[in-house]
């Protein structure tokens, strides 16, 4: 049986939960209740200004094993466009950095990686609101997949939609099978399915859920969404 690898996407609102109260301890409480080998965060920066990083990273290297991705710049933002990738025991060997069109600032991190001795990569993003937008964001993410050496390929983020048969996700179909999870949207009351865990061929995503605990639906207004990853070589 191929080796399994427990993968999660968790848009942190910042840290700011529903009581509208930032608590960085709380979300870094929830990340370890998740208790992923690979994590794709969103929302990682303050919004404006520095855009400074909100997390403890040496924190969560020293109590949970989980090192956050380099990115190779200057200044005080933990992520790229926000967007931000932990991984436990993996050798990261290549990162590279879109800037994705669209009405507003938006990005993906594309990692490449090797855990229990396989190759893989990573997607980790946030598409926009407008559905204009992430369409052409797909097809940006697309097309800068199809210039990179052939591996497995996980993409996962808050990609804002929620229509299973939208021009975004007929681009993304190309590279990824597209599943349909549980909502995870907003956390008291999940109604929509923003946050999503998609693999190739290459790949079985199995007991694709929320993460719904108590904390959870508290620290922020989006639930984690986890997944157990088999890679099949």
């Amino acid at each position: 049986m191929p080796a399994e690898i427990t993968v999660a996407s968790y848009n942190i609102h910042k840290g700011v939960g529903r009581d509208r109260r930032r608590d960085l301890g709380r979300t870094a409480a929830v990340i370890a209740e998740i208790g992923a080998d690979i994590l794709a965060l969103q929302e990682v920066d303050t919004r404006f200004g520095t855009r400074k990083g909100l997390l403890d990273l040496d924190a969560l290297q020293r109590d949970l094993d989980l090192v956050a991705v380099p990115l190779d710049q200057t200044g005080p933002a933990h992520g790229w466009h926000g967007n931000l990738l932990l991984v436990r025991k993996a050798l990261v060997q290549q990162v590279h950095k879109l800037i994705l069109p669209g009405f507003e600032p938006r990005g993906a991190m594309v990692t490449d990686l090797q855990i229990n001795g396989q190759a893989l990569r990573v997607v980790n993003t946030h598409l926009g609101l407008l559905p204009s937008s992430r369409s052409a964001q797909a097809r940006a993410i697309v097309a800068a997949l199809a210039q990179l050496p052939e591996r497995p390929l996980l993409l996962m983020g808050d990609l804002n939609e929620w229509a299973r048969d939208s021009a975004m996700f007929r681009t993304l179909s190309s590279r990824v099978s597209i599943l349909t999870p549980p909502p995870s949207f907003p956390a008291r009351f999940p109604l929509l399915r923003y946050d999503r865990i998609f693999s190739c061929d290459r790949g079985r995503l199995l007991d694709l859920a929320p993460h719904d605990s108590a904390l959870a639906r508290s620290a922020s207004d989006h639930l984690p969404m986890r997944a157990r990853l088999q890679l099949l070589g």
